[in-house]
């Protein structure tokens, strides 16, 4: 099984110059305007028993020529504006997850710090003005290992920015990740995220509980194997009186490409075939089960279904309450 790179340049463009990213307002068809004061970063909802609370990193702009790369080019740039999407930039939101459920809290990815994009970072900050202190949060689960979903693990001092937490991820990431040497056998390209990775899993503090597939965190929250975008990538199932939601992470990032075209793959996908399989199953099983999903990178604040349309999919953003 090959493994999908994104190339050098798209990797340098992504890392060091990504505010440049941002094109004027008349080409981006996706953007109706930043606002002059800041939007609210948080988005919450019950589920059953539970309480949800969807809570901003920020938002990540990188190149929209890693979207679909196992597509016709121009088929790829003809959906994205059928979609009023710009064809230069993927713009896209980093929603996570906070779960209370009986005397747990439960946060979902700890985001990217200040050691990624400087469009993001902002989670910590953004879980005080939720009413949600970061210091409550009993649990931590990680999706997969990539740097918007875990470089935000340390703080300035390179500990556990969440001391008093329990860590959880996929025993096949944490072992993929960890491997000696991984990171020089890698291609230049992906050093850093490897490099990365390992700083992250052994930040001083996380003291890590490795599960497998359908392990539990706690009762009402537990994750299942997703592969693909990551060798162990995982997504969290959270079930309280037969209501359930997925926290897709990256298994799916996309919230119309991957249900409109879901063989199609992005650069960022380590094992692309892989990914299309995965999803097809999440797809199939949350249409038929009428569950709930949420996508990381789906437009704020993510949540909605998943509607079977012919032999694809569409996705369905979930009503909200006041």
């Amino acid at each position: 099984m090959s493994i999908i790179r994104p190339t050098r340049r798209e990797i340098l463009t992504m890392a060091a110059a990504a505010p440049a990213l941002a094109l004027p307002a008349i080409t981006r068809a996706q953007a109706l305007g930043a606002p002059a004061t800041g939007n609210p970063a948080h988005f919450s909802f019950t589920l059953g028993e539970a309480k949800l609370t969807v809570v901003s990193d920020g938002r990540l702009e990188v190149p929209a020529n890693g979207l679909g790369i196992n597509a016709d080019p121009e088929e790829v740039k003809a959906f994205l504006e059928s979609y009023f999407l710009s064809t230069e930039t993927n713009y896209s939101h980093t929603n996570h997850l906070v779960i209370e459920i009986g005397d747990a809290k439960v946060l979902v990815d700890v985001g990217s710090g200040d050691r990624f994009l400087p469009t993001a970072g902002e989670l910590m900050t953004n879980l005080e003005g939720a009413g949600i202190d970061p210091a409550s949060i009993t649990h931590v689960v990680i999706t997969h290992a990539h740097p918007d979903h875990v470089w935000g693990i340390r703080d300035d001092f390179d500990e556990a920015i969440l001391p008093d937490a329990q860590y959880f991820i996929g025993a096949a990431e944490h072992e993929f990740w960890l491997q000696d040497g991984l990171a020089a056998r890698m291609p230049v390209e992906m050093q850093q995220f490897a490099v990365g990775a390992v700083n992250s899993l052994q930040t001083e503090g996380a003291d890590w509980q490795l599960l497998n597939n359908d392990g539990e965190v706690v009762p009402g929250v537990r994750v299942i194997d997703t592969p693909g975008h990551t060798p162990g990538h995982v997504s969290v199932v959270v079930e309280s009186n037969g209501q359930q939601l997925i926290a897709l992470g990256d298994s799916m990032n996309h919230a119309y490409m991957n249900f409109a075209r879901p063989g199609w793959y992005n650069n960022f996908d380590m094992n692309g075939d892989l990914t299309v399989t995965t999803r097809a199953r999440l797809l199939d099983m949350a249409a038929t089960d009428r569950m709930a999903v949420l996508g990381y990178h789906f437009p704020f604040p993510g949540v909605g279904h998943v509607m079977k349309d012919g032999d694809a999919y569409r996705f369905v953003p979930a009503l909200w309450q006041w």
